[in-house]
This record gives C-alpha cells, sequence and structure tokens, in this order.
C-alpha cells in the first residue's frame, strides 16, 4: 500500500454526469480547498471515453490525488462512443486511461489517507450488482425483471452494459466481489477504511426509492456486512441520486452523488458541493433525505 502523509482533506463526489452542459461546467469549477486535498470520484462520470477522459484528467490536475470506481455508465458501450469495446475490455481500457492520468482505480494498491481525521486506507472498489436486491414479492430474477419491465422501470443496462466475456452480469459481479474481498482481508487490521463504490455495500439506502424495484440495479447482498467485517469508517457511494447520509451499525454511508440538472435544480444547496469525508462532517439531521430531495429516481438510467 502507498502511504501519503500531509494535511487536507479527503472530499468525494459522484455521478457528475458531464454529458449535460451544466454537468460539466459544475466539474469546470471544482477546486480543492488546499493542495493536500485527495478526491474520491464514485462512478458515472460519462458515457463515452473522450469526456470521462476530460473530467478526471482535469481533476486529476487540481487534485493531490483522484480516486475512481467506474459507475454503470462509464460501462456501457454507447452508440455515441467511438470506442466500441464491451464488458472487461472495456474497463480495463478504462483503468488504463486513468493511469495515464495518474488516477488511482480498484485495479491499484489502495494508498493510505494521513492527513486530518486519519490514518485511514481508502479502498476504491468495482463490485457491480447481482439482481439479489429484489421487489418484495418475487423470488427469482426473472420475476424481478418481469415485474420492472410491467411498471416501465427498466435500466438501461439491460442493453448497454455488456458483462463479456461473463456469459451475466450477476457472474461478472461475483467474480469482482470475489477478488475484491480476498484484497480486503489483507489489510492492516489496526487500519480503518473508507470503501468507496458505485453502490451502497448494503441494501438499506434504497428503501426510498420512489421505484423500488430499480433496487435490482443497486448492488448486491454479498456485501451486506462488509461495513462491519473491514472496520469501515464512512462507505461512500453516488448511483441512486439521492444526496445524503445515514448510519448503519454505527457506521456512515455518504451518498455523494450529483445527479442530472433536473434534479439538483430542486434542491436548495448550491449543485456540485465536494462532501467532506475525512477528517468527518458534522451533519445535523443527516438520517434522512437532505432538504428538497425527496424520494429516488424513477425511470430508466
Amino acid at each position: 500500500m502507498e502511504s501519503t502523509a500531509g494535511a487536507g482533506q479527503l472530499l468525494a463526489i459522484s455521478d457528475l454526469h458531464i454529458g449535460y452542459p451544466d454537468n460539466r461546467a459544475l466539474v469546470e469549477g471544482m477546486r480543492p480547498e488546499s493542495d493536500e486535498d485527495w478526491l474520491i470520484v464514485a462512478g458515472d462520470v460519462a458515457e463515452t471515453v473522450a469526456d470521462i477522459r476530460w473530467a478526471l484528467g482535469t481533476l486529476a490536475r487540481r487534485f493531490r490525488k483522484v480516486l475512481w470506481v467506474p459507475g454503470n455508465h462509464e460501462l456501457w458501450t454507447h452508440p455515441r462512443d467511438e470506442v466500441t469495446l464491451r464488458g472487461v475490455a472495456r474497463y480495463e481500457h478504462l483503468v488504463e486511461v486513468c493511469r495515464e492520468l495518474g488516477v488511482v482505480t480498484p485495479e491499484d494498491p489502495y494508498p493510505v489517507w494521513r492527513g486530518a481525521g486519519g490514518p485511514a486506507v481508502v479502498a476504491p472498489l468495482f463490485l457491480l450488482y447481482d439482481y439479489s436486491f429484489l421487489p418484495a414479492g418475487c423470488a427469482t430474477k426473472a420475476e424481478g425483471l418481469a415485474y420492472a419491465e410491467s411498471t416501465g422501470i427498466v435500466c438501461n443496462d439491460e442493453y448497454l452494459l455488456h458483462p463479456d466475456p461473463y456469459p451475466t452480469r450477476e457472474a461478472w459481479c461475483r467474480a469482482r466481489v470475489a477478488e475484491t474481498e480476498r484484497r480486503l482481508a489483507e489489510l492492516p487490521e489496526d487500519l480503518p477504511t473508507v470503501l468507496a463504490n458505485h453502490y451502497p455495500l448494503d441494501r438499506h439506502p434504497t428503501e426510498i426509492l420512489w421505484h423500488p424495484e430499480f433496487a435490482m440495479w443497486c448492488g448486491t447482498g454479498l456485501t451486506a456486512d462488509w461495513h462491519r467485517r473491514f472496520r469501515v469508517a464512512t462507505m461512500v457511494y453516488g448511483h441512486l441520486h439521492i444526496p445524503r447520509t445515514t448510519w448503519h451499525d454505527g457506521v456512515r454511508f455518504m451518498e455523494v452523488s450529483v445527479g442530472y440538472p433536473r434534479e439538483w435544480r430542486k434542491r436548495p444547496e448550491p449543485p456540485g458541493r465536494l462532501r467532506r469525508i475525512l477528517p468527518m462532517e458534522v451533519e445535523a439531521g443527516d438520517r434522512g433525505a437532505a432538504p428538497g430531495v425527496g424520494r429516488g429516481r424513477g425511470g430508466a438510467h
């Protein structure tokens, strides 16, 4: 593991979606508060490799260290993207892009934050989902998908996120979980961790979704105890477009997404605010949705 001394803050943001001009402008305005600040980018930067490169490169030039995890949108083989790679090959290509930019990925050694609030291992994770967050009354993936189709709430992953060479997305998920679990188990037992993943490690953050069937594309039950097993100080995630903080088994879960302009324009707080992970933010009323946010997304994402 790399160890970096210094002051500053460990910050986080996700779901930048810079295909929207207003969101791209938010990234153009993002700056650290000190030369020692690190930034976690928890997925869904954009759908094209060119946009992903621009955004992460812009942030990497400004922050001492940037750590990235893939969201589902980065993994899409989108018809607008000149890069037509699928599945694992696309992910590996994005990892190489990040390494060219000096951005830490889930394939790299986990760095140790030694600034204020540290030390802590900061682990960017890539885990996917396995359809285990089924709608009520559904016992299988097939039943869950049929129910989702009946409501009109089907994630675009079903058409754009290919698992090649794995036979299914859930098979890819299981492989990622097994390898990541092995790496986390090897970490020093005297260090707390900050785990960053595009999806929450536990199902509870999905309980406020307007359309609960969307939870199928929001994580895996295989990680439900990781926040306890791996000494997690904070679990950082995005994807839900419901920025808020919850506590589960005494562990802080922080959803740090920007979301789409139609979502963030409704909120009273300025859009694109970088959330402070370490030292820990002190928040009031942090168990529910942020004022003006209400319940979460519905529709095909």
